[in-house]
């Protein structure tokens, strides 16, 4: 079993938008027998990409499953979704894997989101290796996007093989290390050839940098290359070995998936040089201890994604840390305590499934049906060994929009529609707002939104309508009022008496609000006191512009007189609103406006185009960065104005821009955007 183990590769394809790597997959799937043919996304009928909203919008909108074998070696192969809509889950499926797949578009190469993701690779803590693919398309650029690989991301590269030819003329590849070209055939074979003269003196040249590289990497190595000025065949190929599972070089491949060239390059660069599952460095635990990977011993499983199937119902998609699972298996879930038992495990090749009788091992990516209170980010352990792994933390939501159902009074079946879908996307947050009552669902961007509302329509017939949330404004005070506060009713019998008088005056932006008891004597006693805060608070929560909430002021109670039978709690505490309403007619009260920090990151030619829109939507650029051609923006810009900021940015960069934001601070809203909220506020109460 452990040989079998060794030979096993586990690995996600990662990469921006568009950049190819959906297709890529399709390619090695077909060199591995999987499919018969090599599926297309304009056509829709890739393997991977099989939910009808990825095939409406042509890209990948969640992580994507696929095992295959190559003579000895298993792949578990992960196509994760590159567009920043859908990555928020990343580090969760990085947390899967055993390394990653870098794919770079030989036409666009290195983009703004590509740094984001190696970040996310880098910090997963996981070797990588890179296909440089699209080199048949007009356009491509081979050597500019490898140069990004190092200037723009800091990868220290080894170029394994080299194109012969771009783009209608790409033909083949220079295996640099071994000193000879592969030629493609037209099956996606490939058959040895000569390099070409022309490339010869480039390709020695590309050589000699690769042994520096892999001589750099390990200390043994430099100094016998610094002595006797090469290295041999074996300690090249161990040297690029450990210094790739060191994460100290990234091996790169020239191909083209749509073309199918390179497949057998490719895969013989990811079995020769990237982990097995028993490689993995040891798994940190939530506890802080360590697990490592082994294929004997107890078992324990992470569970890093959900997914719905129409005829299994919920799959819960595990990587096997260390021990052998299979259908007899029984494991305790860590974050609940109770037994789950596994079934057969399941493995996956897009919608297609098939169960398995064989032991699955450390490194191995398989789903379990039927699993009663586990979800994701969860891990199953063998009692024993009770590990459980430290999961990684989400980035927040970006973006929030207002649900609303198409018949009145199915608010309720919008919520347990849309319900359904977070434990297949962690990545969604859904709530009620307390000021406004709407139905709030947040996600990654406004597209990672609206296809969860159509997923949820589709699979669950209800009409959902989208609507954007109102922003959270507030507001405040400007002025100081002393004013009383009196209520007193008589009706036969006992009465309500209560009689107040409060100062209120602006606090300091931020400092939200202040109650203060200047009250001597006992002219109010001590009991209706804290009615009397009462009162303001929930007058204040009322707002009295706009309905939004009033804060950043200070009530100061400081005399006032009550009845020895008629006052009340309730009498004080209505008394206090009406101090607080009568307040606010010489208080001058203003509309604070949300204001966020807003990071964006573009090719550097559309810098202008940019920040003249970030102007005319009352931004404030506080600084900007440039590095080889990426562009990185800071702007404060107040929410109202990016509700709906990723597709005008995506239409301004050609797609290439991206962006995340964050709340800053409130500031007073100018004249034209409080009289808009004024009217809006007072409209919708006349139609009440």
């Amino acid at each position: 079993m452990s040989n079998s183990i060794q030979a096993q590769r586990t690995y996600a394809l990662v990469g921006t938008g568009g950049c190819g790597k959906t297709t890529l997959a399709e390619m090695l799937l077909l060199q591995a027998g999987v499919v018969s043919r090599l599926g297309k996304i304009e056509e829709g009928n890739t393997a991977l990409d099989y939910e009808p909203e990825e095939i409406k919008r042509r890209g990948s909108i969640q992580p994507a499953f696929a095992t295959f074998t190559r003579g000895e070696a298993r792949h578990f192969l992960v196509d994760m979704p590159g567009d920043g809509n859908f990555v928020g889950d990343m580090d969760m499926i990085l947390s899967g894997v055993d390394a990653a797949l870098f794919v770079i578009d030989a036409v666009d190469g290195v983009r703004p989101l590509t740094k984001r993701q190696w970040a996310g690779v880098q910090n997963a803590n996981i070797p990588a290796c890179c296909a440089i693919t699209k080199l048949d398309r007009d356009r491509s650029d081979f050597a500019s996007a490898y140069s990004g690989l190092s200037s723009i991301l800091g990868m220290r590269t080894v170029l394994l093989y080299a194109p012969i030819g771009e783009q209608a003329d790409f033909r083949g590849v220079v295996d640099v290390l071994a000193g000879k070209a592969l030629l493609f055939t037209p099956d996606g074979s490939v058959s040895e050839g000569v390099i070409p003269a022309e490339l010869a003196d480039a390709m020695a040249a590309l050589r000699e940098t690769a042994v520096e590289n892999i001589a750099e990497s390990d200390d043994v190595l430099m100094e016998k290359y610094l002595e006797e000025g090469a290295l041999s065949e074996e300690e090249i190929a161990s040297g690029l070995r450990a210094g790739v599972l060191a994460r100290q070089l990234v091996p790169v491949v020239a191909v083209s998936g749509l073309e199918n060239k390179g497949a057998g390059p490719l895969l013989s660069m990811i079995e020769s040089l990237l982990p097995s599952g028993l490689e993995h460095a040891p798994f940190m635990g939530a506890d802080g201890k360590e697990l490592v990977p082994s294929a004997s011993g107890p078992a324990a499983c992470f569970v890093f994604k959900t997914l719905s199937d129409p005829f299994a119902g919920q799959l819960t998609v595990v990587r096997v840390l260390s021990g052998l699972i299979g259908s007899d298996s029984t494991l305790k879930n860590m974050s609940s305590g109770e037994n789950e038992r596994l079934g057969a495990p399941i493995l996956m090749n897009g919608k297609n499934q098939t169960q398995t009788k064989e032991p699955m091992g450390p490194g191995a990516i398989v789903a379990l049906a039927k699993l009663k209170n586990t979800r994701t980010g969860d891990s199953l352990s063998d009692d024993k060994l009770g590990f459980a792994l430290k999961a990684p933390a989400l980035p927040p939501q970006l973006i929030s929009y207002a649900l609303a159902p198409k018949e009145k009074g199915d608010e309720d079946k919008v919520f347990a529609a849309v319900q359904r879908l977070l434990d297949e996307d962690i990545t969604l947050k859904l709530s009620r707002d307390e000021e406004t009552g709407d139905i709030l669902v947040s996600g990654m961007g406004q597209m990672h939104i609206e296809t969860a509302v159509e997923r949820a329509r589709r699979r669950y017939k209800v009409d959902i309508l989208l609507k954007t949330p109102k922003v959270p404004y507030r507001e405040t005070i400007r002025g100081t009022a002393q004013v009383q506060g009196r209520h007193k009713k008589q009706s036969g019998g006992r009465g309500q008496f209560g009689d107040c008088w409060v100062e209120f005056s602006p606090q300091e932006r931020g400092s939200g609000y202040l109650f203060e008891d200047a009250i001597v004597g006992g002219v109010v006693p001590r009991q209706y006191i804290p009615a009397v805060d009462k009162g303001i608070q929930e007058a204040c929560a009322r707002g009295y512009l706009a309905g939004y909430p009033l804060v950043d002021f200070k009530a100061k109670l400081y005399d006032g007189s009550y009845h020895t039978v008629d006052s009340s709690e309730m009498a004080f505490k209505v008394a206090g609103s009406l101090a607080f309403k009568k307040a606010m007619e010489s208080c001058k009260p203003i509309l604070l406006e949300p204001i966020v920090t807003l990071t964006i990151s573009i090719p550097d030619e559309n810098m202008g185009d940019v920040i003249g829109d970030l102007s005319s939507r009352r931004g404030k650029v506080s600084g900007s960065d440039s590095i080889a051609g990426i562009t990185e923006i800071k702007a404060l810009v107040p929410m109202n104005e990016i509700l709906r900021y990723a597709p005008d940015l995506r239409s301004m960069t050609g797609g290439q821009g991206s962006f995340t934001m964050e709340f800053s601070h409130y500031e007073e809203a100018p004249s034209p955007v409080t009289e808009k909220v004024v009217a809006e506020y007072k409209q919708a109460k006349a139609d009440e």
